[in-house]
């Protein structure tokens, strides 16, 4: 592993690492990293007996072969928000050529896949008080983890490690180096008029994107820009409410989190809210939601116009702008969003 951070070696940073286990054992691998000054993923290859496989850049196909595990756990995070979801790899489709593919996962386990940022991948056996952990665990170029798939006590063994004899890299492959991306640079200003009429004019929600993208804007930027018509700032905790008041009235709702490589999406009722701290929890027994409310700089109530009318969502942001979660009321293409979702989001 090179790597061009502060540590001279890989023993260096093991001794680090246990260290810090040592004084700290409750300290999760990325927060480990984060503390350490390196990526999680350095942290990881530090890991002996057994160390990781390392996987073949074959992410497609690897993907789809992740319908043969049955059932496991699919854990999304970024610095702020982590999701878990216990289920099937029910329905990939794979969409556009390598390198820029993107999948789309359908199901109990629900994603928008962007296999055009995944680097690297790892079958990883983990010892716990718990018993034998296996997992697979993907990265993006800067060592942050995309993706990662927990056998549970019922998946299919058998066909996790047929996985890792088909994908296993056996031949000598590219050193493993986290480089940090390149900061992307956006307008600083637009026309207001077009891009108000833009907005105005969107059909779907996913017209969003598509906008951004022509305006070159940061999507922060984008909603401070278009007015209180369509987006305005509330408290940066009205997550809290908006779990709360889903849970007592069994109000189905969606969550995104995500990061470069993966956005992962809850779909359905959320049932056990519970407060530990600076975390907001959702502890369902096939979902579990972590939100570390010390990362939230910004809320934003946004709604956007489509052809079944207005969809409203909460947006959470970090102190860098980068998106934690968005959270909307469940709603299926050709129907008006919820009703009730649109009083509890005006209500903030």
């Amino acid at each position: 592993m090179e790597t061009t951070l502060k540590y001279p070696s890989a023993t260096a940073l093991k001794d680090a690492w246990e260290t810090l286990k040592a004084n700290q054992p409750k300290t999760r691998i990325r927060d480990a990293a984060k503390i350490l000054e390196v990526s999680e993923l350095e942290l990881l290859l530090t890991t002996e007996n057994p160390a990781p496989i390392r996987l073949k850049d074959d992410w497609a196909r690897i993907l789809l072969s992740c319908r043969e595990l049955g059932k496991v756990m699919a854990l999304t995070r970024n610095d702020g928000c982590v999701l878990e979801h216990k289920g099937n790899f029910q329905k990939i489709t794979i969409h556009g050529t390598a390198p820029s593919q993107i999948a789309t996962v359908i199901g109990p386990i629900e994603q928008r896949v962007f296999l055009n940022k995944w680097k690297y991948g790892f079958a990883v056996t983990t010892e716990t008080a718990r018993g034998t952990m296996r997992s697979f665990q993907f990265f993006d170029q800067a060592g942050d983890a995309i993706l990662k798939i927990y056998l549970q006590e019922n998946s299919n063994q058998d066909a996790y490690d047929n996985m890792v004899a088909t994908y296993r890299q056996k031949k000598e492959s590219d050193p493993i180096q986290a480089l940090p991306f390149e900061p992307q640079t956006y307008a600083s200003a637009v026309d207001r008029e077009a891009f108000a009429k833009d907005w105005e004019n969107m059909k779907d929600t996913h017209d969003f994107f598509g906008m951004l993208r022509k305006y070159n804007v940061h999507r922060l930027d984008a909603i401070k820009w278009i007015g209180e018509k369509w987006a305005y700032p509330v408290d940066r905790l009205s997550s809290r409410k908006i779990l709360e008041v889903a849970s007592d009235e069994k109000m189905p709702i969606m969550i995104f989190a995500g990061n470069k490589g993966n956005i992962q999406i809850h779909q359905g009722k959320v049932r056990t809210i519970r407060q530990l701290g600076d975390w907001l929890n959702v502890m369902d027994p096939d979902f579990n939601m972590h939100m570390d409310e010390t990362c939230i700089a910004e809320a934003w109530v946004v709604h956007k116009n489509t052809d079944d009318g207005l969809v409203s969502s909460l947006e959470l942001f970090d102190k860098d702008g980068e998106m934690i979660a968005q959270l909307f009321g469940l709603r299926k293409p050709g129907l008006p969003q919820n009703e009730r979702w649109k009083n509890l989001i005006d209500s903030l």
